[in-house]
């Protein structure tokens, strides 16, 4: 869908930069008669190239690269998180063209820097298969500067760029990969679970392997303990699966909060889900707008570092 979209933009620019100054010639090349009516239209269709330059300059050179911080409270039902117990969610880092392992080092800093005791990645995050292990070195350097650890779960880009060798990359490192199951944090009274992206076009399929990956993540947990846990999904249709089983958070992304948007709402809300925090019933869920982009354009949806206090 948001490719066809972006099909759809691009040939809007040929139109408005090729086919109407095309015909303006034309018009003048045949002597076509003066028509006032069209001459007043050609005119105000000139203003159309320039705003899709303005904006397309504004989206991928400066908004794509000015990250902002999002600062969420959530209120726990159950005890078992430490008092001011903070957490840093990033995704859909994309590693590739636009954005690389020094820039991915420079996040991790600013995130570092403010002082969570968590970083959660909830996937896409390796999408270059000669940037990922480097990547994953990365992150084994930051291991130390958030006290409860780094988590990931598994997005459809890993898929696309070898999860083996990613999974075997990340096993090097004590970064903590979630696929399908939940781990007490070391320490801690509450759960981290995290569970696999299911690439199935087919809606019934997509349902149903969604349904069995959040048993098979949370099958460990106590349901008594469930409010005291933290589900990984990249897709954000998980938020539903997690809420119904009792979860407290789930943190997803996937969606790049539609990458555009007009004053806080994305401007295609194509996901049922699209970004920022979801409440249903006593849980939360959160849909991450990303870091990063395999398109270099971003217009009303910054990059964003979200933040989550626990109480």
């Amino acid at each position: 869908m948001i490719k066809m979209f972006w099909v759809v933009f691009i040939g809007a620019l040929v139109l408005v930069l090729l086919v109407i100054p095309g015909a303006i010639i034309w018009r003048r090349v045949m002597k076509i008669p003066l028509d006032t009516d069209r001459r007043r239209f050609l005119k105000k269709a000139a203003a159309y190239p320039v705003g899709l330059v303005a904006a397309g300059t504004y989206g991928s050179q400066y908004e794509r690269c000015h990250t902002v911080d999002n600062r969420y409270t959530i209120k726990a039902g159950a005890g078992g998180f430490p008092a001011g117990f903070r957490l840093a969610q990033i995704s859909d880092v994309h590693l590739g063209r636009f954005f690389d392992n020094e820039d991915l080092r420079q996040l991790l800093a600013r995130i570092a820097a403010d002082g969570p005791d968590m970083l959660v990645i909830t996937g896409d995050l390796f999408d270059d298969e000669r940037l990922n292990p480097g990547a994953a070195r990365v992150l084994e350097d930051f291991v130390d500067a958030f006290p409860d650890g780094i988590w990931f779960c598994l997005g459809n880009h890993e898929h696309f760029r070898g999860v083996e060798k990613i999974q075997a990359d990340l096993a090097k490192t004590r970064v903590h990969a979630l696929y399908n199951k939940a781990v007490k944090v070391p320490g801690r009274d509450f759960w981290l679970a995290g569970v696999d992206y299911p690439m199935l076009r087919e809606e019934k399929k997509f349902q149903q392997l969604k349904a069995k990956f959040t048993e098979n993540a949370l099958a460990d947990i106590p349901a008594e303990e469930r409010p005291r846990t933290i589900l990984l999904a990249h897709h954000p249709e998980f938020i539903d699966d997690a809420a119904a089983a009792g979860v407290l958070l789930t943190l997803t992304g996937h969606t790049h909060g539609c990458q555009f948007g007009v004053l806080g709402l994305p401007l295609f809300p194509v996901f049922k889900y699209n970004r920022g925090l979801v409440e249903k019933g006593a849980s939360y869920g959160y849909v991450h707008s990303g870091n990063g982009s395999w398109f270099p354009c971003r217009i009303g949806c910054p990059p964003e570092i979200a933040y989550f206090t626990v109480q």
